[in-house]
C-alpha cells in the first residue's frame, strides 16, 4: 500500500512537470506566432509604402518635388490654424527642424505655400497653401493606383481595411506617445456649448464647421466619440 501511494505521488509529480513544460512550450509557440505575425505585417506595410512612394515619385517628378515635400504640402492643406506652423510640420513628418526648413523653402519658392507672421506673436509664422498648391494636391491625391484597387474591393473590405489601418496607426501613436493629429471633431477639447456651435477648450476660440474637420497638432482623442 505504501509503495502504491509513493508510486502515485511520483506519477502526480511527473504530470505536474510535464504540465509546466507544456505551458512553457505553448507560451514560446504563442510568442513565436506573434513575432511572425508582426514581422509579416511590417513587411506588408513596407511593401505597400514602397509602391505608393514609387508612384508618388513618378507623379511628382514633373513638378520637381520629392515625396516628403509633397507630404508637407498635403499636411498644410488639411491642418487647422493652430497647426500650420513649421513646428507643426516638423511634428507631423517626424523630421528634424533643419530638414523641414529646407522642405518649406522649396515649397515657398515654387509658389505652393505662403508664409505670414502671427498677428499676436511675430516669432511665429503661419503657412498657407496657395491655389496652385491646392490644385497640385488635388491632382496627386488620392493615389491613382489605390483608386484602381479600390474599384476591385467590396465596400465591406474597403471599410475593414481602413478601420484596421486606423487602429494600427492609433496604437503605434499611443505606444510611442506621438501626437495623433486627429480632426477637431474627435478631440476632447472640442466643446459644444448649449447655445450651439463648437469651442476649442484650449484656446477658448470659436470653431467653425470647417475648423472641426481639419487636423490639429494639439488633438487628444475623445474616447466618448
Amino acid at each position: 500500500m505504501i509503495l502504491f501511494m509513493g508510486f502515485r505521488r511520483i506519477l502526480f509529480r511527473l504530470d505536474t512537470i510535464f504540465a509546466e513544460k507544456k505551458a512553457v512550450v505553448n507560451k514560446v509557440l504563442i510568442r513565436y506566432h506573434q513575432f511572425m505575425n508582426i514581422l509579416n505585417t511590417q513587411q506588408l506595410l513596407e511593401r505597400l509604402a514602397g509602391l505608393l512612394r514609387a508612384e508618388a515619385r513618378g507623379l511628382l517628378f514633373q513638378h520637381g518635388l520629392q515625396p516628403v515635400q509633397f507630404e508637407a504640402l498635403h499636411y498644410l492643406s488639411i491642418c487647422n490654424r493652430y497647426s500650420d506652423t513649421p513646428m507643426g510640420v516638423t511634428d507631423y513628418l517626424g523630421q528634424t527642424k533643419g530638414s523641414v526648413s529646407q522642405t518649406l523653402k522649396v515649397l515657398e519658392k515654387k509658389g505652393l505655400i505662403e508664409k505670414t507672421p502671427d498677428k499676436t506673436d511675430k516669432r511665429v509664422a503661419h503657412l498657407s497653401v496657395t491655389d496652385a498648391g491646392r490644385d497640385l494636391a488635388a491632382a496627386i491625391l488620392p493615389s491613382p493606383l489605390l483608386e484602381r484597387v479600390g474599384e476591385q474591393l467590396s465596400i465591406q473590405d474597403a471599410v475593414m481595411i481602413e478601420e484596421s489601418l486606423r487602429h494600427l496607426l492609433q496604437s503605434m501613436q499611443r505606444a510611442n506617445k506621438f501626437k495623433t493629429f486627429g480632426q477637431c471633431t474627435t478631440c476632447r477639447h472640442n466643446i459644444q456649448p448649449a447655445s450651439g456651435g463648437h469651442l476649442c477648450g484650449l484656446t477658448k476660440e470659436v470653431l467653425s464647421r470647417t475648423d472641426i474637420e481639419l487636423i490639429c497638432r494639439e488633438h487628444e482623442p475623445n474616447k466618448a466619440k
